[in-house]
Protein backbone atom coordinates (compact mmCIF):
# COMPACT_ATOMS: atom_id res chain seq x y z
CA UNK A 1 0.00 0.00 0.00
CA UNK A 2 1.37 3.46 -0.59
CA UNK A 3 2.45 5.61 2.22
CA UNK A 4 0.11 7.99 3.47
CA UNK A 5 2.16 11.46 3.35
CA UNK A 6 2.54 13.37 6.97
CA UNK A 7 0.38 16.48 6.21
CA UNK A 8 -2.26 14.61 4.90
CA UNK A 9 -2.06 12.37 8.15
CA UNK A 10 -2.36 15.78 10.15
CA UNK A 11 -5.87 16.91 8.24
CA UNK A 12 -6.83 12.87 9.66
CA UNK A 13 -5.96 12.96 13.14
CA UNK A 14 -7.51 16.80 13.79
CA UNK A 15 -9.99 15.62 16.83
CA UNK A 16 -13.52 16.92 15.54
CA UNK A 17 -14.37 16.69 19.53
CA UNK A 18 -11.74 19.04 20.30
CA UNK A 19 -13.35 21.45 18.07
CA UNK A 20 -16.61 21.24 18.85
CA UNK A 21 -16.34 22.41 22.37
CA UNK A 22 -14.06 25.40 21.21
CA UNK A 23 -16.93 26.10 18.95
CA UNK A 24 -19.64 25.60 21.88
CA UNK A 25 -17.30 27.69 24.35
CA UNK A 26 -16.98 30.70 21.42
CA UNK A 27 -21.05 30.70 20.28
CA UNK A 28 -22.51 30.47 23.80
CA UNK A 29 -20.38 33.24 25.29
CA UNK A 30 -21.55 35.41 21.66
CA UNK A 31 -24.83 34.74 22.40
CA UNK A 32 -25.05 35.36 26.43
CA UNK A 33 -23.94 38.59 25.44
CA UNK A 34 -26.32 39.13 22.37
CA UNK A 35 -29.04 36.56 22.81
CA UNK A 36 -30.96 35.60 19.29
CA UNK A 37 -33.61 37.89 18.21
CA UNK A 38 -37.95 36.90 18.51
CA UNK A 39 -40.64 37.58 16.42
CA UNK A 40 -43.98 36.60 16.86
CA UNK A 41 -44.12 36.26 13.37
CA UNK A 42 -41.28 34.63 12.35
CA UNK A 43 -39.14 31.46 13.48
CA UNK A 44 -35.85 32.59 13.70
CA UNK A 45 -32.79 30.38 13.09
CA UNK A 46 -29.18 30.60 14.36
CA UNK A 47 -26.18 29.29 12.62
CA UNK A 48 -22.88 29.31 12.97
CA UNK A 49 -21.32 30.06 8.97
CA UNK A 50 -17.54 29.71 8.16
CA UNK A 51 -17.62 30.57 4.05
CA UNK A 52 -15.18 29.79 1.61
CA UNK A 53 -15.87 33.40 -0.45
CA UNK A 54 -19.23 35.55 -0.10
CA UNK A 55 -19.62 37.80 3.40
CA UNK A 56 -22.16 36.67 6.01
CA UNK A 57 -24.36 39.86 5.00
CA UNK A 58 -24.51 38.51 0.97
CA UNK A 59 -25.56 34.77 2.48
CA UNK A 60 -29.23 35.85 3.62
CA UNK A 61 -30.33 36.69 0.00
CA UNK A 62 -28.89 32.99 -0.90
CA UNK A 63 -30.39 31.31 1.44
CA UNK A 64 -33.73 33.32 1.46
CA UNK A 65 -33.72 32.56 -2.31
CA UNK A 66 -33.54 28.54 -2.07
CA UNK A 67 -35.29 28.02 1.09
CA UNK A 68 -37.75 30.04 1.00
CA UNK A 69 -39.76 31.87 -1.92
CA UNK A 70 -37.42 31.20 -4.55
CA UNK A 71 -37.39 35.01 -5.49
CA UNK A 72 -34.71 36.95 -5.03
CA UNK A 73 -36.59 40.17 -5.14
CA UNK A 74 -40.23 39.97 -3.94
CA UNK A 75 -42.32 43.21 -4.60
CA UNK A 76 -42.55 44.84 -1.62
CA UNK A 77 -46.38 44.11 0.00
CA UNK A 78 -47.07 40.59 -1.54
CA UNK A 79 -47.69 37.23 -0.29
CA UNK A 80 -44.02 36.58 -1.94
CA UNK A 81 -42.45 39.21 -0.02
CA UNK A 82 -44.28 37.67 3.01
CA UNK A 83 -42.95 34.55 2.66
CA UNK A 84 -39.18 35.34 2.34
CA UNK A 85 -36.66 35.08 4.70
CA UNK A 86 -35.33 38.14 5.87
CA UNK A 87 -31.55 38.85 8.04
CA UNK A 88 -32.41 39.21 11.57
CA UNK A 89 -28.63 39.94 13.03
CA UNK A 90 -24.79 38.99 12.19
CA UNK A 91 -22.40 38.58 14.03
CA UNK A 92 -18.66 38.55 12.49
CA UNK A 93 -15.99 36.73 14.79
CA UNK A 94 -13.46 38.42 12.26
CA UNK A 95 -12.70 41.30 9.96
CA UNK A 96 -13.04 39.39 7.16
CA UNK A 97 -16.81 38.98 7.83
CA UNK A 98 -16.85 35.49 6.42
CA UNK A 99 -17.29 33.49 9.12
CA UNK A 100 -19.47 34.18 12.41
CA UNK A 101 -23.20 33.84 13.57
CA UNK A 102 -26.15 34.76 11.15
CA UNK A 103 -29.67 34.91 12.42
CA UNK A 104 -32.24 33.86 9.56
CA UNK A 105 -36.11 35.13 10.29
CA UNK A 106 -38.50 32.60 8.33
CA UNK A 107 -41.88 33.61 7.93
CA UNK A 108 -44.43 32.10 9.65
CA UNK A 109 -46.64 32.39 6.39
CA UNK A 110 -44.95 30.34 4.29
CA UNK A 111 -45.56 27.41 6.93
CA UNK A 112 -48.37 27.75 9.15
CA UNK A 113 -51.09 24.98 8.55
CA UNK A 114 -54.95 26.67 8.62
CA UNK A 115 -55.00 25.58 12.21
CA UNK A 116 -52.04 27.37 13.40
CA UNK A 117 -49.57 24.80 13.50
CA UNK A 118 -46.49 23.30 11.81
CA UNK A 119 -44.45 20.04 12.47
CA UNK A 120 -40.61 19.23 13.25
CA UNK A 121 -40.00 17.79 10.25
CA UNK A 122 -41.78 21.28 8.34
CA UNK A 123 -39.15 22.94 10.50
CA UNK A 124 -36.11 20.92 9.93
CA UNK A 125 -36.93 21.23 6.14
CA UNK A 126 -36.77 24.97 5.90
CA UNK A 127 -34.13 25.78 8.67
CA UNK A 128 -32.25 22.41 7.65
CA UNK A 129 -32.19 23.01 4.16
CA UNK A 130 -29.88 22.06 1.16
CA UNK A 131 -28.29 25.52 1.05
CA UNK A 132 -27.09 25.33 4.76
CA UNK A 133 -25.82 22.20 4.60
CA UNK A 134 -25.36 20.87 0.72
CA UNK A 135 -23.48 23.70 -0.98
CA UNK A 136 -19.53 23.93 -1.21
CA UNK A 137 -19.14 27.52 -0.44
CA UNK A 138 -20.21 27.07 2.92
CA UNK A 139 -17.28 25.65 4.42
CA UNK A 140 -18.97 24.89 7.85
CA UNK A 141 -22.14 25.30 8.95
CA UNK A 142 -24.02 24.67 12.05
CA UNK A 143 -28.02 25.32 13.44
CA UNK A 144 -27.06 26.05 16.98
CA UNK A 145 -31.00 27.73 17.71
CA UNK A 146 -34.28 27.32 16.98
CA UNK A 147 -36.44 30.58 18.17
CA UNK A 148 -40.27 29.16 17.57
CA UNK A 149 -43.04 31.77 18.22
CA UNK A 150 -44.85 30.97 21.94
CA UNK A 151 -48.04 30.42 20.19
CA UNK A 152 -46.70 28.41 17.99
CA UNK A 153 -44.89 26.12 20.75
CA UNK A 154 -48.15 25.86 22.18
CA UNK A 155 -49.37 23.80 19.18
CA UNK A 156 -47.81 20.45 19.90
CA UNK A 157 -48.52 17.62 21.81
CA UNK A 158 -45.42 17.35 23.81
CA UNK A 159 -45.14 14.37 26.08
CA UNK A 160 -48.62 13.03 26.92
CA UNK A 161 -46.83 11.51 30.60
CA UNK A 162 -43.81 13.41 31.22
CA UNK A 163 -41.48 12.81 34.27
CA UNK A 164 -44.49 13.82 36.73
CA UNK A 165 -47.25 11.93 34.92
CA UNK A 166 -45.11 9.05 35.13
CA UNK A 167 -43.80 9.00 38.26
CA UNK A 168 -47.60 9.54 39.08
CA UNK A 169 -48.80 6.50 36.69
CA UNK A 170 -46.22 4.19 38.56
CA UNK A 171 -46.26 5.03 42.04
CA UNK A 172 -43.04 6.83 42.40
CA UNK A 173 -44.18 10.20 42.93
CA UNK A 174 -42.93 10.35 46.93
CA UNK A 175 -39.30 11.94 45.61
CA UNK A 176 -37.46 8.09 45.18
CA UNK A 177 -35.14 7.98 42.52
CA UNK A 178 -36.48 6.19 39.49
CA UNK A 179 -34.42 3.45 37.85
CA UNK A 180 -34.66 1.56 34.47
CA UNK A 181 -33.48 -1.26 32.72
CA UNK A 182 -32.92 -2.75 29.12
CA UNK A 183 -33.52 -6.61 28.10
CA UNK A 184 -30.12 -8.56 28.04
CA UNK A 185 -29.62 -10.22 25.56
CA UNK A 186 -30.29 -7.76 23.27
CA UNK A 187 -30.97 -10.02 20.35
CA UNK A 188 -31.98 -13.54 19.15
CA UNK A 189 -34.26 -13.73 21.84
CA UNK A 190 -37.44 -15.34 22.04
CA UNK A 191 -40.79 -14.53 23.49
CA UNK A 192 -39.93 -17.49 25.99
CA UNK A 193 -36.62 -15.27 26.86
CA UNK A 194 -38.36 -12.28 27.08
CA UNK A 195 -40.87 -13.97 29.73
CA UNK A 196 -37.71 -15.26 31.80
CA UNK A 197 -35.93 -11.93 31.37
CA UNK A 198 -38.81 -9.93 32.78
CA UNK A 199 -39.61 -12.09 35.54
CA UNK A 200 -36.07 -12.45 36.79
CA UNK A 201 -35.66 -8.45 37.18
CA UNK A 202 -39.16 -7.07 37.38
CA UNK A 203 -39.77 -7.49 41.05
CA UNK A 204 -37.19 -5.03 41.60
CA UNK A 205 -38.88 -2.16 43.10
CA UNK A 206 -36.18 0.26 42.23
CA UNK A 207 -37.38 0.04 38.47
CA UNK A 208 -39.95 1.97 37.06
CA UNK A 209 -39.12 1.18 33.69
CA UNK A 210 -38.12 -1.64 31.26
CA UNK A 211 -37.21 -1.29 27.36
CA UNK A 212 -36.29 -3.55 24.73
CA UNK A 213 -33.10 -2.88 22.87
CA UNK A 214 -33.13 -1.30 19.68
CA UNK A 215 -31.06 -4.06 17.96
CA UNK A 216 -34.42 -6.47 18.93
CA UNK A 217 -36.45 -5.65 15.82
CA UNK A 218 -40.26 -6.12 15.99
CA UNK A 219 -41.31 -8.67 13.57
CA UNK A 220 -39.12 -11.29 14.04
CA UNK A 221 -40.59 -14.59 12.54
CA UNK A 222 -39.31 -16.15 15.76
CA UNK A 223 -39.80 -13.47 18.13
CA UNK A 224 -43.04 -11.02 17.53
CA UNK A 225 -43.05 -8.10 19.30
CA UNK A 226 -47.03 -8.51 20.03
CA UNK A 227 -46.09 -12.35 21.32
CA UNK A 228 -43.27 -10.77 23.62
CA UNK A 229 -45.39 -8.00 24.91
CA UNK A 230 -48.00 -10.65 25.90
CA UNK A 231 -45.16 -12.66 27.78
CA UNK A 232 -43.98 -9.61 29.00
CA UNK A 233 -46.90 -8.24 30.64
CA UNK A 234 -47.71 -11.98 31.65
CA UNK A 235 -44.29 -11.99 33.92
CA UNK A 236 -45.34 -8.53 35.58
CA UNK A 237 -48.17 -9.86 36.29
CA UNK A 238 -46.98 -12.83 38.24
CA UNK A 239 -44.26 -10.86 39.99
CA UNK A 240 -46.80 -7.87 41.38
CA UNK A 241 -47.41 -8.39 44.91
CA UNK A 242 -43.35 -7.80 44.94
CA UNK A 243 -42.88 -4.27 43.79
CA UNK A 244 -45.22 -2.91 47.04
CA UNK A 245 -48.09 -1.98 44.83
CA UNK A 246 -45.56 0.20 42.33
CA UNK A 247 -46.43 0.20 38.85
CA UNK A 248 -44.18 -0.89 35.83
CA UNK A 249 -43.57 0.63 32.18
CA UNK A 250 -42.56 -1.59 29.79
CA UNK A 251 -41.62 -0.46 26.28
CA UNK A 252 -41.07 -2.99 23.53
CA UNK A 253 -38.84 -1.40 20.50
CA UNK A 254 -41.27 -0.71 17.33
CA UNK A 255 -39.38 0.08 13.92
CA UNK A 256 -40.53 0.10 10.17
CA UNK A 257 -41.62 2.05 7.57
CA UNK A 258 -44.09 5.01 8.71
CA UNK A 259 -47.12 2.56 8.16
CA UNK A 260 -45.49 -0.94 9.84
CA UNK A 261 -44.66 1.62 13.04
CA UNK A 262 -48.03 3.12 14.03
CA UNK A 263 -49.81 -1.37 12.98
CA UNK A 264 -47.45 -2.20 15.44
CA UNK A 265 -47.83 0.31 18.38
CA UNK A 266 -51.79 -0.22 17.98
CA UNK A 267 -50.95 -4.59 18.21
CA UNK A 268 -48.33 -3.96 21.64
CA UNK A 269 -51.33 -1.90 22.47
CA UNK A 270 -53.74 -4.25 22.26
CA UNK A 271 -51.49 -7.01 23.76
CA UNK A 272 -50.88 -4.70 26.93
CA UNK A 273 -48.39 -2.60 26.06
CA UNK A 274 -47.88 1.32 28.18
CA UNK A 275 -45.19 2.23 26.39
CA UNK A 276 -43.86 2.04 23.03
CA UNK A 277 -40.03 2.78 22.17
CA UNK A 278 -38.59 3.92 18.67
CA UNK A 279 -35.58 5.11 17.28
CA UNK A 280 -36.31 9.00 16.61
CA UNK A 281 -33.59 9.62 14.73
CA UNK A 282 -33.85 7.39 11.69
CA UNK A 283 -37.92 8.32 11.88
CA UNK A 284 -38.48 11.08 11.43
CA UNK A 285 -42.28 12.17 11.58
CA UNK A 286 -42.90 8.91 13.77
CA UNK A 287 -43.29 10.08 17.61
CA UNK A 288 -45.68 12.72 16.47
CA UNK A 289 -47.93 10.23 14.42
CA UNK A 290 -47.90 8.13 17.62
CA UNK A 291 -48.44 11.00 20.05
CA UNK A 292 -51.27 11.82 17.66
CA UNK A 293 -52.62 8.62 16.60
CA UNK A 294 -52.64 7.75 20.72
CA UNK A 295 -54.25 11.20 22.44
CA UNK A 296 -57.45 9.87 22.30
CA UNK A 297 -56.34 6.65 24.78
CA UNK A 298 -57.35 7.17 28.40
CA UNK A 299 -53.95 6.25 29.26
CA UNK A 300 -51.75 6.66 25.98
CA UNK A 301 -48.26 4.95 25.62
CA UNK A 302 -44.97 6.61 27.42
CA UNK A 303 -42.67 6.91 24.04
CA UNK A 304 -38.94 6.47 25.10
CA UNK A 305 -37.73 8.51 21.98
CA UNK A 306 -34.29 6.39 21.27
CA UNK A 307 -31.40 8.66 20.14
CA UNK A 308 -29.41 5.95 18.18
CA UNK A 309 -27.41 7.40 15.48
CA UNK A 310 -28.16 11.29 16.92
CA UNK A 311 -24.82 11.53 16.40
CA UNK A 312 -24.82 11.55 12.52
CA UNK A 313 -26.86 15.07 12.86
CA UNK A 314 -25.56 16.62 15.76
CA UNK A 315 -21.96 17.83 13.67
CA UNK A 316 -24.51 19.93 11.97
CA UNK A 317 -27.48 20.53 14.17
CA UNK A 318 -26.81 21.12 17.77
CA UNK A 319 -28.51 18.84 20.36
CA UNK A 320 -30.26 20.63 22.26
CA UNK A 321 -32.54 22.16 18.51
CA UNK A 322 -33.20 18.35 18.28
CA UNK A 323 -33.87 17.34 21.57
CA UNK A 324 -36.01 20.29 22.05
CA UNK A 325 -37.83 19.14 18.32
CA UNK A 326 -38.64 15.06 19.98
CA UNK A 327 -40.00 16.96 23.07
CA UNK A 328 -42.61 19.09 21.31
CA UNK A 329 -43.34 15.90 19.06
CA UNK A 330 -43.75 13.77 22.39
CA UNK A 331 -41.26 11.93 23.72
CA UNK A 332 -41.46 10.94 27.37
CA UNK A 333 -37.82 9.65 27.80
CA UNK A 334 -34.59 10.84 26.43
CA UNK A 335 -31.38 9.68 26.54
CA UNK A 336 -28.31 11.93 27.49
CA UNK A 337 -25.59 10.08 29.18
CA UNK A 338 -23.91 9.65 32.87
CA UNK A 339 -21.75 11.69 34.77
CA UNK A 340 -18.60 9.48 34.89
CA UNK A 341 -15.02 9.98 35.24
CA UNK A 342 -12.74 10.40 33.01
CA UNK A 343 -13.05 9.87 29.21
CA UNK A 344 -16.51 10.12 27.98
CA UNK A 345 -17.49 7.10 27.17
CA UNK A 346 -20.21 8.82 24.84
CA UNK A 347 -21.38 12.10 23.50
CA UNK A 348 -22.61 14.20 25.12
CA UNK A 349 -20.56 15.74 27.78
CA UNK A 350 -19.93 19.05 28.56
CA UNK A 351 -21.54 22.07 28.01
CA UNK A 352 -23.80 20.06 24.90
CA UNK A 353 -24.73 17.77 27.93
CA UNK A 354 -25.71 20.41 29.85
CA UNK A 355 -28.00 22.36 27.13
CA UNK A 356 -29.52 18.87 25.75
CA UNK A 357 -31.07 18.34 29.36
CA UNK A 358 -32.01 22.19 30.00
CA UNK A 359 -33.63 22.01 26.42
CA UNK A 360 -35.59 18.40 28.00
CA UNK A 361 -36.60 19.77 31.13
CA UNK A 362 -36.97 23.81 31.00
CA UNK A 363 -40.64 25.13 31.34
CA UNK A 364 -42.43 25.67 27.77
CA UNK A 365 -45.47 28.23 27.00
CA UNK A 366 -48.74 26.16 26.91
CA UNK A 367 -47.77 23.74 29.78
CA UNK A 368 -46.12 20.93 27.39
CA UNK A 369 -45.04 18.36 29.98
CA UNK A 370 -41.02 18.26 30.30
CA UNK A 371 -39.35 15.16 29.11
CA UNK A 372 -37.31 12.54 31.63
CA UNK A 373 -34.17 12.45 31.07
CA UNK A 374 -32.65 8.90 30.77
CA UNK A 375 -28.85 8.98 32.16
CA UNK A 376 -27.71 5.87 30.92
CA UNK A 377 -24.70 4.66 28.78
CA UNK A 378 -22.22 2.89 30.85
CA UNK A 379 -24.31 4.00 33.89
CA UNK A 380 -23.52 1.70 36.78
CA UNK A 381 -23.09 0.68 40.42
CA UNK A 382 -19.68 2.75 40.23
CA UNK A 383 -20.88 6.29 39.34
CA UNK A 384 -24.57 6.54 40.03
CA UNK A 385 -23.87 7.88 43.12
CA UNK A 386 -22.22 10.65 40.99
CA UNK A 387 -25.55 10.86 39.11
CA UNK A 388 -27.90 10.75 42.25
CA UNK A 389 -25.76 13.45 43.65
CA UNK A 390 -25.58 16.05 40.38
CA UNK A 391 -29.36 15.34 40.22
CA UNK A 392 -29.95 16.79 43.67
CA UNK A 393 -27.91 19.90 43.17
CA UNK A 394 -29.34 20.80 39.81
CA UNK A 395 -32.91 19.84 41.89
CA UNK A 396 -33.61 17.51 38.63
CA UNK A 397 -33.99 14.35 40.93
CA UNK A 398 -37.56 13.95 39.98
CA UNK A 399 -37.14 14.66 36.40
CA UNK A 400 -34.04 11.64 35.81
CA UNK A 401 -34.41 7.80 34.94
CA UNK A 402 -31.01 6.03 35.88
CA UNK A 403 -31.23 3.61 33.17
CA UNK A 404 -28.90 1.35 33.31
CA UNK A 405 -28.50 -1.98 31.05
CA UNK A 406 -25.62 -4.21 31.47
CA UNK A 407 -24.95 -3.31 34.83
CA UNK A 408 -27.97 -5.32 36.12
CA UNK A 409 -28.89 -7.91 33.91
CA UNK A 410 -25.40 -8.90 33.26
CA UNK A 411 -23.68 -8.91 36.17
CA UNK A 412 -22.78 -12.45 37.27
CA UNK A 413 -22.56 -15.16 40.17
CA UNK A 414 -20.04 -17.21 41.53
CA UNK A 415 -21.09 -20.46 38.52
CA UNK A 416 -21.06 -17.60 35.85
CA UNK A 417 -24.05 -17.02 35.41
CA UNK A 418 -26.08 -13.72 34.42
CA UNK A 419 -28.58 -12.87 37.55
CA UNK A 420 -30.51 -9.70 37.15
CA UNK A 421 -31.26 -10.23 40.97
CA UNK A 422 -27.35 -9.32 41.67
CA UNK A 423 -26.99 -6.73 39.72
CA UNK A 424 -30.36 -4.63 41.07
CA UNK A 425 -29.37 -5.77 44.59
CA UNK A 426 -26.02 -4.17 43.78
CA UNK A 427 -27.89 -1.24 42.23
CA UNK A 428 -29.67 -1.03 46.01
CA UNK A 429 -26.60 -1.13 47.99
CA UNK A 430 -25.42 1.83 45.89
CA UNK A 431 -28.30 3.59 46.69
CA UNK A 432 -28.08 3.09 50.14
CA UNK A 433 -24.37 4.22 50.39
CA UNK A 434 -25.47 7.55 48.86
CA UNK A 435 -28.71 7.97 51.17
CA UNK A 436 -26.11 7.57 54.36
CA UNK A 437 -24.44 10.38 53.06
CA UNK A 438 -20.63 8.59 53.02
CA UNK A 439 -19.59 9.57 49.66
CA UNK A 440 -20.50 13.49 49.80
CA UNK A 441 -18.00 15.50 48.88
CA UNK A 442 -15.32 12.40 47.56
CA UNK A 443 -13.84 14.26 44.87
CA UNK A 444 -15.16 13.00 41.31
CA UNK A 445 -11.22 11.16 40.19
CA UNK A 446 -11.53 9.47 43.72
CA UNK A 447 -14.88 8.24 44.18
CA UNK A 448 -14.63 4.61 42.74
CA UNK A 449 -11.39 3.93 45.38
CA UNK A 450 -13.36 4.78 48.20
CA UNK A 451 -17.07 3.27 47.19
CA UNK A 452 -14.67 0.04 46.40
CA UNK A 453 -12.65 0.42 50.19
CA UNK A 454 -16.43 1.41 51.63
CA UNK A 455 -18.29 -1.53 49.78
CA UNK A 456 -15.22 -4.05 51.58
CA UNK A 457 -15.53 -2.31 55.25
CA UNK A 458 -19.67 -2.54 54.76
CA UNK A 459 -19.24 -6.10 53.26
CA UNK A 460 -21.61 -5.15 51.05
CA UNK A 461 -21.27 -8.57 48.88
CA UNK A 462 -23.64 -7.37 45.63
CA UNK A 463 -22.23 -4.08 45.35
CA UNK A 464 -18.67 -5.25 45.86
CA UNK A 465 -19.28 -8.14 43.21
CA UNK A 466 -20.74 -5.92 40.79
CA UNK A 467 -18.00 -2.85 41.00
CA UNK A 468 -14.85 -5.71 40.64
CA UNK A 469 -16.92 -7.37 36.68
CA UNK A 470 -17.45 -3.65 36.04
CA UNK A 471 -13.95 -2.12 36.75
CA UNK A 472 -11.80 -5.24 36.53
CA UNK A 473 -8.51 -3.20 36.91
CA UNK A 474 -9.54 -0.94 39.65
CA UNK A 475 -11.94 -3.49 41.53
CA UNK A 476 -10.92 -6.77 40.41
Amino acid sequence: MPSIDSKTLDVLWQDPDARETALRRVVEGRLAEDPPPRSDDHVVATYFFAFRTESLDDAVREIAYHATSGIKDPPPGSLLAECTATAAGVDPFDSTGRIGLLHIAFPLKMMLQGDGHLTSVDLLHTTAAAIIFDVYENQDARLVSLQIPDKVLATFPGPAHGPFGLRKLTGFDDGRPAFGTILKPTAGVTPDDVDRIVGEVAGCDLLMFIKEDEDLYPNLPYSPVADRMTRAMAAIERIRDERGGLGLVYAPHVTGAPNEILETVLAVLEAGANGVMFSETFAGGAVRMVREATRHLSHPPAIYGHNAGIGTRTRAIWREVIDLLARLDGIDFRQTAPVKPGTPFLRPYGAEWLASEVALSRPLPGGLNPTMIARAGALDQGNVILNLQDAEARGLTDHILFLAGSAINSIKDDSGTYEPRLGAEAMREALEVHRSGSMAGVPMEKHLDELVALADRRKLAALRRALSQRYPDRAG
